[in-house]
């Protein structure tokens, strides 16, 4: 990795101030306490009061000290002015020539606890915060940089140059990556580790890509063919019969970041790779494929039965177009029926009479016909052309159940023993748990009895919707696993713990940074309530 991360603005920026300075900036690190305004009190001069002001300020929000220290916002010398009572400002000039300006540099450094990063112990706290970033992230080294930043200043250290803290940065991100290659090398066997070397070389069936470019290479069609490709990748990558129980306790968001580097680079690249980390990117890429290759076989079922029923409902359209003149007719004959029998002038037995003499008994019963063979319900499902379609789920259905293992939440239990029935056909009837008010009509007969065809369209029609819904998922999986997957309990919490706490600057145990916010809240507490009967703006509204 490169030691120097950081762009020239970034550079610029380090130990300076900002172009402009927020209202809450000013209040929350230019504040003067009334401990610091006694302290500062006690110098004679304006301009060492003022001078002395500015340099604490300083170092409080930049954590270092200026080579000018006038060099700062005209925001802050009025405000810090007005506290220390100093009337004209421009005597601060005088305080950037004399001596003790120096002086005060050390004063505040003893005063107030500041320490320098070659002190004993910062470097080791500061490193153990950042290798636990690095280990459970992949946070960019500019990011870490000013996370390393805010805590130096946070810890009253005194900023060191931005050469020596990108070194370190890099030391420390270095350090982890070799730790993730070294773990990653363990968690594979010899027998693995020629074959997945074995990857990297040229396939056997004549061509000119590697096994490796083949495994990565995913759907590019959303068809039933496309779909049974995809389903045989998945089946693929299990025959690897590549298990890696080491990486149950690596983050997956690094594993996530080596596989990404194997899913885009060339093969002459990773070759060209240290052996550590080759073995590293190889082991990640096929721990992590399986759940690539899951997905991009769910994304073409998503997007094909979503072509599917689209389609079905298009055809519809054009079918029921096709016979509106039929409709039109129909409708007219029966709104005659209609207009006959809504006549308040005509007895009520009379009207079957005249009905007949109006319109026909016949041509009555086939209007009746027409009308109730070519309008749909509100919530139609188009079933009638999706059944032209069968062919196209029984190519990829087959493959679909026996290769993907779907699981579910209680919500979609009734679903995967549809899709159980659908696997295995047994004799018995499935349960019609799944079907809704719309399929109802086509999935059971007028005997009561279940529809296999009309059954497996709902199922797919209801898979579909739970697969989005999270209700059903799959395992392992990026978008379609279960959202309970990532909550850490029992003895994986109790592992994760102490790295993911550090990385939070928290202890795993909350009691003592409960006892601590508590103490700050009552010695907070008595500090106002004490100085509140000389506070001049206790009576203001």
């Amino acid at each position: 990795m490169p030691v120097s991360f950081l762009t020239l603005a970034q550079r610029e920026r380090h130990g300076r101030f900002p172009e402009v300075l927020s209202t809450i900036e000013l209040a929350r690190y230019f504040y003067l306490d009334d401990d610091d305004l006694e302290w500062i009190g006690r110098k004679r001069r304006d301009f060492t009061r003022l001078g002395y002001a500015l340099q604490l300020t300083t170092v409080r929000f930049l954590g270092t000290f200026l080579e000018d220290p006038t060099g700062v916002p005209l925001a802050v010398v009025q405000a810090l002015a007005s506290q220390v009572s100093v009337g004209d400002i421009a005597c601060i000039s005088a305080y950037r020539d004399s001596e003790q300006r120096w002086r005060h540099t050390t004063e505040i450094r003893n005063r107030y606890g500041y320490r320098e990063f070659v002190d004993k112990g910062v470097r080791f706290r500061l490193g153990r915060r950042l290798c636990a970033m690095c280990w459970t992230g992949t946070d960019r080294p500019s990011v870490l940089f000013d996370h390393a930043s805010a805590w130096l200043i946070g810890h009253k250290v005194l900023l060191p140059g931005v050469t020596i803290l990108e070194r370190f940065i890099a030391e420390i991100r270095a350090r982890m990556e070799t730790r993730l290659w070294v773990l990653l090398g363990q968690s594979v066997n010899a027998d693995q580790r020629v074959r997945l070397e074995k990857l990297l070389t040229i396939a056997d069936d004549g061509g000119r890509q590697s096994w490796f470019d083949k495994l990565r290479k995913g759907p590019v069609r959303i068809s039933a063919p496309a779909l049974v490709k995809a389903l045989e990748r998945v089946d693929t990558v299990r025959a690897l019969g590549i298990t890696l129980p080491g990486a149950s306790n690596i983050p997956q968001s690094r594993l996530a970041s080596l596989a990404r580097f194997a899913g885009t680079a060339k093969v002459t690249a990773i070759n060209r790779l240290p052996a550590a980390r080759r073995m590293a990117t190889l082991v990640a890429f096929v721990h992590c494929l399986e759940a690539t290759a899951q997905d991009d076989a769910l994304d073409v079922l998503d997007m094909l039965l979503r072509d599917l029923f689209a389609k079905a409902e298009q055809a519809d359209r054009k079918s029921r177009l096709r016979t509106l003149r039929d409709l039109d007719k129909a409708a007219i004959i029966l709104a005659k029926a209609c207009c006959v029998l809504l006549d308040p002038d005509l007895p009520d037995e009379a009207l079957r009479p005249e009905v007949d003499a109006i319109v026909g008994r016949h041509l009555l019963a086939q209007a009746l016909d027409d009308v109730n063979a070519l309008t749909r319900p509100p919530n139609d499902v188009f079933y009638v052309e999706l059944q032209k379609r069968q062919a196209t789920v029984t190519r990829f259905l087959p493959k679909l159940l026996r290769i993907i293992q779907f699981d579910s939440n209680p919500a979609g239990e009734p679903l995967l023993q549809a899709l159980a029935w659908l696997r295995h056909r047994p004799d018995n009837e499935p349960s019609a748990d799944i079907v809704n008010k719309a399929w109802l009509r086509h999935v059971k007969n007028e005997d009561g009895a279940i529809d296999p065809a009309a059954f497996t369209f709902c199922a797919l029609d209801q898979l579909q919707t739970a697969l989005r819904r999270r209700d059903v998922f799959v395992s392992p999986s990026w978008r379609y696993s279960d959202p309970r997957a990532g909550l850490l309990t029992g003895a994986e919490w109790d592992t994760a713990r102490p790295m993911v706490c550090r990385s939070l600057a928290l202890t795993p145990d909350p009691k003592p940074t409960l006892a601590a916010l508590a103490l700050e809240l009552d010695q907070t507490y008595r500090a106002v309530a004490a100085r509140l009967p000389e506070n001049p703006g206790k009576n203001s509204s």
